[in-house]
């Protein structure tokens, strides 16, 4: 699995029948310690994520193993939506955390 952002949708009208549906996010790899932006990927959402959250992404074969695109011409989906991460003890993420303007979480 890979972390990235989503940081857009895409839209296709024309495309193969086999990923008709599939809702279309443009993903932005990240360094984990330090958020650091990399390479984009556009990936199938299996999840309903949406743009500013953190996901996990798998590609290849291993993202044709989701119940929505099993045996689909798919090759990254997001499979999860990431609520917080930490490196050694210290959180660098939390969603509802104050500092990433989503709330406090008490």
């Amino acid at each position: 699995m890979l972390l990235a952002k989503v940081i857009g949708t895409v839209v296709s009208t024309r495309k193969d029948p086999g990923i008709s549906g599939f809702k279309l996010l443009l993903l932005q790899n990240c360094h984990p310690e330090t958020l650091e932006p990399g390479g984009f990927v556009v990936a199938a959402d299996a999840v309903g994520a949406g743009v500013d959250e953190y996901v996990l992404y798998a590609t290849g074969s291993s993202a044709r193993q989701t119940e929505m695109t099993r045996n689909r011409p798919c090759d990254a989906v997001v499979m999860a939506i990431v609520d917080e991460w930490a490196i050694d003890g210290a959180q660098i993420y939390g969603k509802y955390s104050p500092d990433h303007g989503y709330g406090d979480t008490e």
